[in-house]
């Protein structure tokens, strides 16, 4: 019998207030999250959550390739945003928020642990040259249908998502769950136009909850 599980995304102290990398409204992601995650329990689903997970020398890191963050460059032979030092293996940055519900998340992936690469996608780094092992697990779950969202809407969910679709997942995109990085004005509406092209369904989390608890 086939299952939904609720995919959180890289929902970390570093894309939040105060981090490395803080995403504007980060924090205020964690409160749709946990609202998704007792529904979801209550219904006996699978919850997982997404680690970003880097070693402390990741080639994807501005610092070590001594530039500034945010510009672009080369890496693994991909096209590479430079970031600011984050989520750094075992620091405080790489934690799940204090107030997410982590207690209540079935399987944790962890992503970006390769030195050599980038990994946006819960599923692979960005050359496909790496599998996380989410794909075996949520198969051996028998989950098909995922309802996504967390940090950031432009980069890891939008990466998460289109793999899962192109894995044959069906895929909601809960968008007030979700902030953008923008590092354009328009990234954020960018990648849920193209989400939304590839397959994935797009709803707020209200409608979403009403719809699942008619």
């Amino acid at each position: 019998m086939s299952q939904q599980a609720l995919l959180l995304v890289d929902l970390q102290n570093d894309f939040c207030a105060g981090g490395a990398l803080a995403i504007a409204e980060g924090s205020q992601t964690v409160s749709i999250a946990n609202q998704l995650i007792a529904l979801f329990q209550s219904q006996g689903s699978q919850i997982i959550a997404t680690q970003d997970w880097h070693p402390a020398d990741h080639g994807s890191f501005a610092s070590v390739q001594n530039t500034v963050p945010f510009q672009q460059g080369t890496l693994a032979g991909l096209t590479q945003t430079w970031w600011p030092n984050h989520c750094i293996q075992h620091s405080h940055g790489a934690e799940f928020h204090p107030q997410l519900n982590i207690a209540a998340v079935s399987h944790i992936t962890q992503k970006g642990c390769q030195q050599e690469i980038d990994s946006y996608s819960a599923f692979f780094d960005n050359g496909h040259r790496h599998n996380t092992g989410l794909d075996e697990w949520l198969r051996q779950h028998h989950v098909s249908h995922l309802v996504i969202m967390g940090l950031a809407t432009d980069y890891c969910v939008k990466y998460t998502v289109l793999d899962a679709l192109t894995l044959g997942y069906h895929v909601i995109v809960i968008t007030d769950g979700c902030r953008s990085v923008n590092l354009q004005p328009s990234d954020s509406k960018q990648a849920l136009e193209e989400m939304a092209q590839a397959g994935a369904r797009l709803m707020i989390s209200a409608e979403f909850i009403s719809e699942s608890t008619d």
